[in-house]
């Protein structure tokens, strides 16, 4: 199948989902993310603890990038479409970078007998840095 469409979604190959932009990453986001997530790990909220690991300085959770693009595909499309969803961290994210958080089809194939699409995903710094890749399956009926 090139182009799988239904009758309730017109998402094809080649389309981008809209891209998410966000402020950049303070010490406030890093807490409150730690609180709701339970990954109270010191790398990435006591300076302290860091520099002593031998980073300069606390650092997003890798899982904070991930619920930013989860909200990017939720956002894009209704969260019962979504079949998997899986990435792979590939840089780090810093306390005052930004992240946009971008998607393109690039399958259309059938799942459990269904039509769906495969999307390609990324998280990426303004610079282009690439800090989170990955990809989901999305229903299309």
């Amino acid at each position: 199948m090139s182009n799988v469409t239904s009758r309730q979604t017109s998402i094809k190959v080649g389309d981008t989902m809209p891209t998410l932009e966000m402020p950049p990453i303070s010490r406030t986001t890093l807490a409150l993310f730690a609180g709701a997530s339970g990954d109270h790990n010191p790398i990435h909220i006591d300076i302290d603890f860091a520099r002593r690991a031998g980073a300069g300085d606390v650092f997003a959770q890798g899982m904070l990038s991930m619920a930013y693009l989860a909200r990017t595909l939720t956002e894009w499309v209704p969260q019962r479409q979504l079949l998997s969803y899986g990435v792979r961290f590939a840089a780090i994210t810093h306390v005052g970078d930004s992240v946009r958080c971008h998607g393109t089809v690039v399958e259309a194939l059938e799942h459990a007998g269904r039509p769906c699409v495969r999307v390609e995903l990324s998280v990426a710094k303004p610079s282009g840095e690439i800090t989170l890749t990955g990809e989901a399956i999305i229903a299309l009926d």
